[in-house]
């Protein structure tokens, strides 16, 4: 891979991650960095490629979540220092896997490079879904209560990722199969997810608390 072009992601991409809420910060743009090239292994694509696309995903959350990852293909197109390293050709698709990563897309994704973004950003860990959707609640909707907060949880694990949910996978081979069937297990337990919520939402805002004491 490019030693010049990492070292921009790294110094001048990653960094802008540092504003977003806790579910989308820097260390959920660099899961998605290794999730993609563990995934792109297993296909001829160019790793610098799939490396950016990873890295300028998420970037479009500054502008709101709604159109964010339009925002994020704007963002990388937009941005002329890429273009001492891809084409003009390379550009358009990396722009478009950007915008097609989207697990509420309502279409598949328009190439190899979109398919292994979607997939990398899934990460469907049970623990880390539960904790991201209740970073995001505390972040979004600070006024709700623990009750709200649990309904609201509760509500988006059943709407994107239950049976019937919006979620669709891509990659056949990648872990998260296995991992949303034990996450759809445990959405239709209500007492096994409510103990992980509150033991979750218990631990958020003790942090919370801590860093607003400590200013």
């Amino acid at each position: 891979m490019n030693p010049e072009l990492l070292a921009y992601i790294e110094c001048e991409i990653l960094p802008r991650y540092e504003t977003f809420d806790a579910a989308h910060r820097t260390d959920h743009a660099r899961t998605v960095i290794e999730q993609s090239l563990t995934l792109a292994a297993h296909y001829d694509v160019d790793l610098d490629m799939v490396c950016t696309i990873a890295a300028y995903h998420d970037l479009g959350l500054a502008d709101g979540r709604e159109r964010h990852h339009l925002r994020s293909g704007e963002i990388l197109t937009s941005d002329s220092v890429l273009r001492s390293w891809f084409s003009d050709e390379q550009l358009v698709v990396m722009r478009e896997a950007v915008e097609d990563h989207r697990a509420s897309s309502e279409h598949e994704p328009r190439s190899i490079y979109g398919r292994i973004v979607a997939e990398a950003d899934r990460c469907i860990d049970p623990e880390t879904v539960l904790r991201r959707t209740v970073q995001y609640g505390l972040e979004h909707f600070p006024a709700l209560d623990r009750e709200g907060q649990y309904a609201r949880c509760r509500e988006h694990l059943e709407r994107k990722y239950a049976d019937g949910g919006y979620l669709r996978l891509w990659i056949p081979f990648s872990d998260n199969a296995r991992r949303l069937g034990e996450l759809r297990a445990l959405i239709r337990n209500p007492e096994a997810l409510r103990r992980r919520f509150d033991a979750i939402y218990n631990q958020e805002t003790d942090q919370r608390k801590n860093r607003e004491t400590a200013r």
